[in-house]
């Protein structure tokens, strides 16, 4: 008796309420505002400055390493002058050789 009763009363209250309140995926949009074929909104103020305080702070922190760390761009050591390299180094044989 007690089962003929509980089998609607699941059916009617507890299963929908089950089912709406149960997503295993987001949504399409990813809550997104949908655009077709139109321009999408344009972002708020807040957003654009805060996205130009954080590239200005990237290029700073780039432009200020070219000028004090520059020798990862060209290297820790002096280059050797090659017009002081002698023949035997450049692997060059001397002249009266035949």
């Amino acid at each position: 008796m007690v089962a003929t009763r509980l089998v609607p009363l699941l059916r009617t209250a507890v299963l929908p309420s089950l089912r709406r309140g149960l997503h295993t995926s987001s949504s399409r949009s990813s809550g997104a505002v949908w655009t077709y074929r139109t321009a999408p909104a344009a972002p708020s103020k807040t957003v654009t400055r805060r996205a130009e305080i954080v590239s200005s702070i990237m290029w700073w922190w780039i432009l200020y390493h070219f000028m004090t760390d520059y020798e990862h761009i060209t290297g820790e050591f002096a280059y050797p002058d090659p017009s002081l390299w002698t023949d035997e180094e450049l692997g060059i044989p001397p002249d009266d050789e035949d």
